[in-house]
């Protein structure tokens, strides 16, 4: 071991960053902790800064020095806060290193760097060199995105899995690069019309299969599919096109992986020191000490660099509802109560307020989007009436129960009308979005069309349908890739998607029908401009749970654009069928699931029709309709 030269008189940290670290409140960790090329002295090198309170010796091991422990030992603070620190010349961008501790109860180890920007391609684990400077070009939509991710803007989300949307056959089914999958991508969005694409956590992972939501780089996307720039670009692009992008985000636990944080620097640093509340036993991974300053830092850190570094427009949260309940998928005596011997978790939801409060403060325009699958109250309720503060939450309810009515034979529907009638009942307690995620198309589920009962005409039909209800029903809408044209196996992430299925028509159908669904959904304000409010849907009839059947109004505010649903959910078309509707004029149908083109049997209205002057359900006008089978209509009133 040789000592080579570390100058200690350098550092990046100012007393404020370091009352705000351990006040918990710090959301730029990343410009001062980490590694940071800068020159000093006129030389030029790399600022080390690492938090490891309970270690008696760090230093920088790397491709620079060999490897050697004992070459460029780091500093320890004097201010109490933990964090070792020195300057190395001659480092440069591109250098790979770890930290090398030892710890004061005899442990010695090897760990990447938790503030890293990028690290080396799995299954490698060191951290690399990084500057992260790219020229956006991407100024128009920052302009327009308060008004495109407003909650009274279209959002039709399609999520992506990086890694399995499309790859290279003739190059060995190598992913795609953030670079090449950029216009690919756009291109193919928006064609289809979607306004936002959400990726599953580019957050760099040990494990592929984990599709990212096991993170170690909490600010590095994996390069797997190239580096931090390569992956800027993919965003620039996309924002260029005018689509938004969502970026999955994990601060609800993370993997045991000995270069990872788990047991930094030979205690439970970043983790709970009680097994109870530190151990997931759904994902056999650890969960954040929500209680500690210097961790909530970390993560408020983590969250306000990929909205700010890499222009991403909102974050998915990750497994909201394991962060909130402390007996989150544990047995009675597996789990320790809150001080006040309940079951909430109060440091995890101190933490998600302030996280919420702070990202939207400091970043105009952005969303954040919780996925929690129980009836928390007020999730996207603002912090200062007593909520979460997010600004929209996934529809978990709705997702199930329209799975679970879809996926039944048409003959037994009847009995479980209240599968489609019941979500309205709370529609407009919270912000929701109704995902059909790829949680839906793994793990045996099947994918959405092979869940559909019946022949394969009749399963196209009902994923048609299943589609013509989602669009029209209150709630943003999401869709994982693949779903859009009908795709017959469940998802892979070993796999491209199976893209030569639209050589057949019925495929081509679907995927047609999602292009319209999305069309009509910008074109029409009644169908998400009051998604969230009460205003915004009326129903016709709910009541004809015999024939299936379920009629509804969509509105907007101004009154205007007034939009009538129908839907027919068993494979019998009824002919003469009256809805009632409140007001005279023509209704033009401007979309039928069941429409030739669409692979459907073609039963429809010859374009609309005229109200007649026939009360009927409570209403002073009627059309006389004929519905199709296992259809979904739309019309738009035209005026008088």
């Amino acid at each position: 071991m040789t000592t080579k030269r570390v100058l200690y008189h350098y550092s990046r940290l100012t007393d404020l960053d370091i009352y705000l670290f351990r006040e918990g409140t710090h959301s730029r960790l990343y410009e001062k902790l980490g590694a940071h090329p800068v020159e000093v002295d006129g030389e030029e090198g790399v600022y080390f800064a690492v938090w490891a309170p309970n270690a008696t010796y760090v230093s920088v091991i790397g491709d620079f020095n060999g490897w050697d422990r004992g070459a460029h030992p780091l500093k320890l603070r004097e201010d109490g806060s933990g964090i070792w620190e020195g300057f190395i010349p001659e480092v440069k961008p591109g250098s790979l290193y770890k930290y090398y501790l030892h710890t004061r109860n005899g442990f010695h180890f090897e760990k990447g760097d938790p503030l890293a920007f990028f690290w080396e391609p799995p299954p490698k684990t060191a951290s690399m060199v990084w500057k992260l400077a790219y020229e956006w070009q991407d100024e128009e939509w920052m302009k327009v995105r308060p008004q495109r991710n407003a909650l009274d803007a279209p959002w039709l989300i399609y999520e992506v899995h990086l890694g399995s949307w499309r790859r290279v056959p003739e190059d060995g089914h190598r992913f795609l690069t953030y670079r090449e999958l950029a216009p690919l991508l756009a291109e193919y969005v928006k064609k289809m019309g979607f306004t936002h694409v959400e990726f599953l956590p580019v957050m760099e992972h040990p494990f592929y299969g984990s599709w990212g939501y096991q993170t170690t780089g909490y600010f590095a996307p994996t390069s797997r599919y190239g580096s931090p720039q390569d992956f800027m670009y993919l965003i620039d692009y996309l924002h260029r096109e005018g689509i938004g992008v969502i970026l999955d985000w994990v601060p609800s636990h993370f993997p045991t992986d000995a270069h990872g944080l788990a047991f930094f620097d030979g205690t439970y640093l970043y983790e709970y020191e009680d097994f109870r509340k530190r151990f997931h036993p759904d994902w056999q991974s650890y969960i954040f000490d929500y209680g500690k300053p210097e961790v909530r830092s970390f993560l408020l850190s983590s969250a306000t660099f990929w909205l700010e570094k890499y222009h991403a427009d909102a974050l998915r949260i990750d497994a909201v509802a394991s962060m909130l309940y402390l007996d989150y998928s544990r047995s009675p005596g597996g789990w320790v109560p809150n001080i006040y011997g309940g079951n909430e978790n109060l440091e995890a939801i101190d933490f998600i307020r302030q996280l919420n409060a702070s990202l939207f403060a400091a970043l105009p325009g952005i969303q954040t989007i919780a996925e929690e699958s129980t009836a928390w109250p007020l999730v996207t309720n603002p912090t200062y009436v007593g909520g979460l503060g997010f600004g929209m939450k996934w529809n978990m309810g709705w997702m199930n129960d329209a799975l679970s009515y879809f996926s039944k034979d048409p003959i037994y529907r009847k009995y479980h009308h209240d599968q489609l009638t019941f979500s309205i009942w709370y529609a407009f307690s919270e912000n929701f979005i109704l995902p059909l995620s790829h949680d839906e198309v793994v793990h045996g589920k099947g994918s959405l069309l092979s869940k559909m009962p019946g022949d394969p005409w009749q399963k196209f039909a009902n994923l048609r349908a299943l589609f013509g209800y989602m669009w029209a029903h209150p709630g943003k809408k999401l869709l994982f890739m693949g779903g859009e044209w009908g795709q017959w196996r469940e998802w892979n992430h070993e796999e491209s998607l199976d893209w030569h299925l639209l050589e057949y028509p019925e495929h081509q159908g679907v995927q047609l029908l999602v292009r319209d669904l999305n069309r009509i959904v910008r074109q029409n304000p009644a169908l998400y401009e009051l998604d969230f409010s009460h205003e915004g849907f009326e129903w016709i009839d709910f009541h004809d749970w015999e024939k299936s059947i379920v009629s509804f109004l969509r509105k907007d505010s101004s009154g205007e654009n007034l939009l009538v649903i129908v839907c027919n959910f068993t494979p019998v078309p009824r002919y003469e069928y009256r809805i009632g509707v409140p007001r005279p004029g023509f209704y033009r149908e401007i979309l039928n699931t069941d429409a030739a083109e669409y692979g459907g049997s073609g039963h429809g209205n010859f374009g609309g029709q005229k109200a007649e002057a026939v009360p009927f359900h409570g209403r002073p006008y009627s059309l006389n309709l004929t519905l199709p089978p296992l259809g979904v209509l739309y019309f738009r009133w035209e005026g008088a």
